[in-house]
């Protein structure tokens, strides 16, 4: 039996994790013990799910005790991503295996924390990159393998988030860098390590440019300057086009808010302590960037050519992967709730270099992020599976990896030049990256 703990009841933790567990893998996993910073989320845990109201529960300065009183096997982190370092390196240092959300850390000298503390650690890391399983991921990686389109050398990604998903990030603490990195890391490493997944190279440097152009104190559809307002109480709510483009004015006056990017834990963000998920998107207090656009060379000789909007009519992206032998192509549409306009099913375009175009249809299955979440659990928690003829399991250098670009791309905006990964994860390193030159 696995005996798990987790650090961290955010709304990921209970719906990606804890759920599951108890729901589909409780014959080789149990949940041992709940650590958080708040009471609150350790009360509204045991009211959630009953089969936890025996489960011993421990403030978050408290991991120490909590492992010699459960003795884990793993620990699961998925609290607030500045935290993930500390229970990381805990959890390593007394030799467990680690599951982390992504970002794995914000910074890439913790990165090269982790790393350093696994290698002398008989514990492991894995980060949980579900967008790997995504079923037109794993096919287009499977179509890489088989040399479809020969070796990779260039790679085209445009990632757009809608204004409902885009504007949740600046109303919580993901709008604070100290918090979460910035949206390159907290949201790019996704991107970033699908990427490298996909065509098996490392990247080795990363040039960039970034701004704040629709969020923040100078946001053009900024009602007035003024700080320190929350959806919930705002007097100037029917002024804010964010804010009524996910509402109406029957809302408006009934404080129901539907534009609150939130589910049912964050519902009851009320109660929680120094936290709530409705600030103002035009506070002056935002000091990340909502768009980029970032160029990143990788060791075999293949480049991206990569930008993201946090605030675009609609959600999806647009891939291109070329190669010496031909070139894939598939556009997503997402959250098609959330778009005013008919769409077309996803499929993948594969252009042979000779010959003609072949359609193919990807067998989905059913669950979060397009079906990779529940393939996902299945490995953490029933291991990997075998059959599988690929790795996709992501580990603690993946994640370095994808931190390193990450910081990489918001650095290079600030300072105008650009970085390379061996630089930003290698110094006063005694762990040495395996990057080439």
């Amino acid at each position: 039996m696995n005996r798990i703990a987790i650090c961290g009841l955010s709304n990921r933790a209970f719906g990606m994790f804890i759920e599951p567990i108890l729901r589909d893998f409780s014959h080789k996993n149990k949940i041992v013990g709940l650590l958080d910073i708040d009471p609150r989320r350790l009360e509204l845990a045991r009211e959630s799910f009953p089969e936890l109201r025996s489960v011993p529960t421990y403030d978050a300065d408290q991991f120490d005790k909590m492992v010699k009183e459960t003795s884990p096997d793993t620990i699961i982190v998925a609290s607030r991503d500045d935290t993930h370092i500390d229970y990381i390196l805990q959890g390593l240092e007394r030799d467990l295996t680690v599951i982390t959300e992504k970002p794995m850390v914000t910074k890439a000298a913790d990165a090269k924390r982790v790393l350093e503390a696994e290698a002398k650690s008989r514990g492991k890391v894995i980060v949980a990159f579900n967008y790997r399983y995504n079923p037109f991921h794993r096919k287009i990686k499977e179509m890489i393998l088989e040399g479809k389109i020969g070796r990779v050398t260039s790679v085209d990604l445009n990632w757009y988030i809608d204004t409902y998903h885009g504007a949740s990030y600046f109303k919580r603490w993901n709008r604070k860098r100290e918090f979460s990195g910035g949206l390159s890391v907290h949201k790019s490493t996704h991107h970033f390590d699908l990427v490298s997944w996909w065509i098996d190279q490392k990247p080795v440097q990363v040039f960039a440019y970034g701004a704040l152009n629709y969020f923040g104190k100078n946001g053009e559809l900024n009602p007035s300057p003024t700080d320190n307002r929350y959806c919930g109480t705002c007097e100037e709510k029917q002024k804010c086009q964010y804010y009524m483009r996910w509402s109406n004015r029957r809302n408006v006056i009934t404080a129901k808010d539907d534009h609150i990017k939130a589910d049912s834990i964050e519902k009851s963000a009320q109660n929680y302590t120094n936290y709530r998920p409705d600030a103002c998107i035009f506070d002056h207090e935002i000091d990340i960037e909502d768009t980029y656009v970032a160029t990143v060379k990788y060791d075999q000789g293949a480049f991206l050519s990569y930008s993201i909007n946090f605030s675009a009519p609609y959600e999806g992206y647009r891939l291109a992967i070329n190669g010496t032998r031909g070139r894939i192509e598939t556009t997503e549409y997402h959250e098609p709730s959330r778009i005013p306009f008919p769409i077309p099913e996803q499929t993948i375009e594969y252009y042979p270099l000779f010959g003609s175009k072949e359609i193919i249809y990807v067998v989905r299955n059913e669950g979060g992020h397009g079906g990779g979440d529940p393939l996902l659990q299945e490995d953490l928690f029933l291991g990997v599976d075998p059959s599988r003829p690929y790795p996709i399991l992501a580990g603690a250098e993946d994640g370095a990896y994808s931190i390193a670009v990450g910081e990489g791309v918001w650095r290079s905006c600030k300072d105008n030049r650009p970085y390379t990964i061996e630089e930003l994860l290698n110094s006063s390193s005694d762990y040495r990256m395996k990057v080439n030159r």
